[in-house]
């Protein structure tokens, strides 16, 4: 049976070229970065090297605006409780984010509004994105942040960064996005998109897990996240994790060496897919087709339940999702679908497929020989299938 790994936007498989360039970092090279003696230095080489390369990659202007951190949702939470609650004392207790943001996100929002802070959730529009005029539209004398996903990790759609940060800048508030399924796949250029802060981790992009980065604009300041020691700058105190630092430097630049080749060959991978799951009867496409990830395909197919759906999938080789990893184990419905307008029903019904550059036509071909029928079966099985073939229970108007 042929085996598909299609959820790398969950996580990837750890490069061998990325393993190699680790390795001597567990092995030789295992002293603390903040010792004096020789194998400690060469350790501290290492991470401020990988510090610079990262920042020119994403066009900081200097290594000391990247703060390294054990992943994504880390960097998230630093970014808004580090700001805000430096902001406070001047009365900036508005917070301006989307309905769709990673939970990382939403979560930490919520646990300001129990500190005080307000928060503005902007709709998100049926096509997955966010409208740079409801940002502005937005924007209060006291808000302190806005925080908006540079791609979202469920319906890959890609948002107007760019826009978003020069309405910021413009009204002289600070701009942070979630680029956690973004680096590596996009363009990103901080100075350019007038980006304060920045959440990226590695373990998206064939690096290790447990490592990640918060990008923090010169002259913004946030409050450190751990105390006890003078790492990163005394912002964040512990032991650096050498390997998994030298990992994602790694991980990001052969990402970038690789971008375009690998973008075109996904997108056309991506295309066929959709447009072949497209020939299934009440099914849909979410999110804009034309401002999206390379690798995300999420579908819905109207009358069956998207677990019933993974489990099928994967008694025939096909490893997917219906959603973030982050939360897998929830029975709801995707908030993110929720969010752009789509019923519980059919929201129940999502699949996501996120591919890597060893996809290949075939496995394309595979996985649209499956899951037709698939859904068939499913449908077949269905007690509510046949009321909605007679348009007694229907959402018609948002399924092709």
């Amino acid at each position: 049976m042929r085996e598909i790994y299609a959820d790398n936007a969950a996580t990837t498989k750890l490069s061998p070229v990325v393993l190699e360039k680790m390795m001597p970092y567990f092995t030789e090279v295992y002293g603390n970065p903040s010792s004096l003696y020789g194998i400690g230095q060469t350790a501290k080489k290492a991470v401020e090297d990988a510090r610079e390369n990262i920042a020119k990659n994403l066009g900081a202007k200097s290594p000391s605006e990247i703060y390294f951190t054990s992943g994504g949702s880390e960097s998230d939470n630093w970014a808004l409780k580090g700001i805000c609650n430096r902001l406070k004392s001047r009365g900036k207790k508005h917070i301006i984010t989307s309905k769709f943001e990673h939970h990382a996100i939403l979560h930490t929002c919520k646990a300001l509004e129990k500190d005080g802070f307000e928060v503005t959730y902007l709709d998100v529009y049926d096509d997955g994105l966010v409208r740079p005029e409801d940002v502005e539209n937005a924007i209060r004398e006291d808000t302190a942040i806005v925080s908006i996903m540079y791609a979202n990790n469920e319906i890959g759609t890609i948002q107007p960064i760019a826009e978003i940060g020069a309405i910021c800048k413009a009204h002289k508030v600070l701009f942070h996005t979630d680029a956690v399924q973004a680096a590596g796949y996009c363009k990103i250029d901080v100075q350019e998109q007038n980006i304060d802060l920045l959440s990226m981790t590695a373990h998206k992009i064939h690096g290790p897990k447990g490592t990640g980065l918060l990008y923090v604009r010169k002259g913004v300041l946030i409050d450190n996240l751990i105390e006890g020691g003078a790492q990163e700058r005394n912002k964040r105190a512990g032991t650096e994790n050498i390997a998994g630092i030298v990992g994602l430097d790694a991980a990001f630049q052969l990402a970038l060496d690789t971008m375009d080749e690998r973008n075109a060959k996904l997108e056309k991978l991506r295309d066929k897919l959709i447009d072949g799951l497209l020939e299934i009867p009440r099914s849909r496409v979410n999110g804009d087709r034309v401002h999206r990830l390379p690798n995300n395909v999420n579908m819905c197919f109207e009358g069956i339940e998207g677990e019933s759906l993974l489990l099928r999938l994967e008694m025939a080789g096909i490893s997917a999702s219906s959603g973030s990893a982050c939360t897998s184990g929830s029975l709801d419905p995707s908030h993110v679908l929720l969010a752009i307008g789509l019923p519980h029903e059919i929201a129940h019904g999502s699949t996501r497929m996120t591919f890597d550059e060893t996809t290949t036509e075939e496995d394309i071909d595979y996985i649209l020989e499956t899951v037709p029928k698939i859904v068939k079966m499913l449908r077949d099985m269905s007690p509510l299938w046949e009321q909605i073939v007679k348009g007694e229970k229907s959402d018609a108007k948002f399924i092709g």
